[in-house]
C-alpha cells in the first residue's frame, strides 16, 4: 500500500500531537476522525488544514469504513480495549494509546485476537521504549558493560492535569488504575532495559488511596518486580501528590551502574554511569569540560539524549514511536509493542493491583483463570 490509510480517534493533547505527525507524512493518511467535543475536532482540522468533512458523529462508521487500514485510539483510557477489539473483529490494524485496557477481559480478548488474527498488526505506545537514553542504558547491559544487574529503580512521578476536560481521569471507570495511567511508562522502561539479561517472574505492590484530588482509583503505588537472574526492579508511581517530574534512574550491576536525576537542576549533573571501561570511575557525560579533562571526550552526551523535564509527553519521541507503527502495517512485521508481545508490562500492572489488594507476591505469568476471578469481584 502507497499510504496507510487512518480512523483517528481522539483529538485531545497527545491525539493533536500524534495527528500534525502524521499529517506531515507521506505514507499515511487520515481518513476520519471521530472526537466527541464536536468543536475541538474542527479546531484541530482546521489548525492541520485537514477537510472538516472527515469528522465523523461516531466510532462506528470508522469501523465500517472499507477504506480503512488502521484505527489509532488516543481516546480516553476506558475506550481502548472495546474500541480496539471492535477494530480487530473488523479486520483493521491498531494503534493503542497506552493503557491497553481497564479491564482485564478486555486485554485477555485482545490477546485471543490478535492470536487468531496474525495479519493484523497491532501495537500499544509504550514509548519510553523509543527513547534513545532508555536505549543506551539497554544497550549497555546488552553488551555486559554493566555486568549482572542486582538492582534498578525507574519512578514515575507526575501530578497528572484533572482540570477541564481533563477531569474523567479522576473516574475509575474512564481512567482505570494510575498504573496504566502513568506508572505503567517506567515500568515499560524497567522491563525494556533489563530485555537482554532477564525476565520478570514476580510483583509485589503496596497503594495508597488518593490525598488531594479524589482520583476513584489509588493514585499511589510502590511496585517491586523480581526478574529470573535474581535482580530486583523498583518503582514510586505517583500521579496526584508529586512535586514535578522525578524519572529517577538508578542501575547496579557487578560492572558498574548508571544513574539520571533529572530533578537534578544542572543539566551537566543529571547523568552519570561507571564500568570497566572507566575504570570504575564515575563519567558525566553531560558535563563536556569534565569529560575532556578526565580523558572521557569519547564518552559525551548532547542534551538531546536525555528524557524531557517537563513531563509532557506529547512530542517525546512520537515521531519514533508513529514510524515504528506505520512500517509494521507496511511491511507485514509484528511490533516487539503489540498486544501479545507487550503483554508482560499490562501484566505486571494487573499482578500490582493483585498485589497491593491481598498484601501477596504474584508470580508472572499470570495464572489467567485466577486474575479472572480476582478482577471479577
Amino acid at each position: 500500500m502507497d499510504k496507510v490509510k487512518i480512523g483517528f480517534v481522539g483529538a485531545g493533547g497527545m491525539g493533536s500531537a500524534q495527528m500534525a505527525k502524521i499529517a506531515a507524512r507521506s505514507d499515511a493518511q487520515i481518513e476520519m476522525l471521530f472526537e466527541v467535543n464536536v468543536e475541538r475536532g474542527k479546531e484541530v482540522l482546521k489548525e492541520l488544514s485537514l477537510d472538516e468533512s472527515i469528522l465523523v458523529d461516531s466510532y462506528q462508521k470508522i469501523i465500517d469504513n472499507p477504506n480503512i487500514d488502521a484505527v489509532w485510539l488516543v481516546s480516553p483510557n476506558g475506550f481502548h480495549g472495546e474500541q480496539s477489539i471492535q477494530a480487530m473483529e473488523a479486520g483493521k490494524h491498531v494503534f493503542c494509546e497506552k493503557p491497553c485496557a481497564t479491564t482485564f477481559d478486555d486485554y485477555c480478548t485482545q490477546i485471543e485476537l490478535e492470536g487468531k488474527n496474525p495479519a493484523l498488526k497491532t501495537y500499544v505506545n509504550y514509548l519510553m521504549c523509543f527513547d534513545p537514553m532508555q536505549n543506551d542504558i539497554k544497550g549497555m547491559i546488552a553488551r555486559d558493560e554493566l555486568g549482572k544487574i542486582t538492582q534498578i529503580q525507574i519512578n514515575y512521578r507526575y501530578p497528572i492535569n484533572v482540570a477541564g476536560p481533563a477531569k474523567w481521569k479522576l473516574s475509575k471507570e474512564i481512567m482505570g488504575d494510575s498504573i496504566g495511567m502513568g506508572t505503567v511508562h517506567s515500568l515499560s522502561a524497567i522491563v525494556h532495559i533489563m530485555s537482554p539479561q532477564a525476565k520478570p517472574v514476580a510483583v509485589y505492590a503496596t497503594e495508597l488511596e488518593s490525598q488531594l484530588k479524589g482520583f476513584e482509583s489509588p493514585p499511589i503505588h510502590n511496585i517491586v518486580i523480581k526478574f529470573d537472574n535474581g535482580a530486583t526492579g523498583f518503582c514510586f508511581g505517583d500521579i496526584e501528590t508529586a512535586k514535578g517530574f522525578d524519572l529517577y534512574h538508578s542501575v547496579s550491576g557487578t560492572k558498574g551502574g548508571f544513574v539520571f536525576e533529572n530533578q537534578q537542576p544542572q543539566a551537566k549533573n543529571k547523568v552519570r554511569f561507571c564500568n570497566e571501561a572507566t575504570k570504575g570511575e564515575w563519567v558525566w557525560p553531560l558535563n563536556e569540560e569534565k569529560c575532556k579533562a578526565d580523558g572521557f571526550e569519547n564518552l559525551i552526551w548532547s542534551e538531546d539524549k536525555i528524557l524531557s523535564d517537563t513531563g509532557e509527553a506529547a512530542n517525546a519521541r512520537l515521531d519514533s514511536c508513529i514510524e515504528h507503527f506505520i512500517v509494521c502495517v507496511k511491511e507485514n512485521k509484528k511490533s516487539f509493542l503489540s498486544f501479545g508481545n507487550s503483554s508482560i508490562i499490562a501484566q505486571i500492572g494487573w499482578a500490582a493491583q493483585m498485589s497491593a489488594a491481598t498484601g501477596k507476591e504474584i508470580a508472572l505469568p499470570l495464572d489467567i483463570e485466577e486474575a479472572k476471578k480476582f478482577f471479577a469481584n
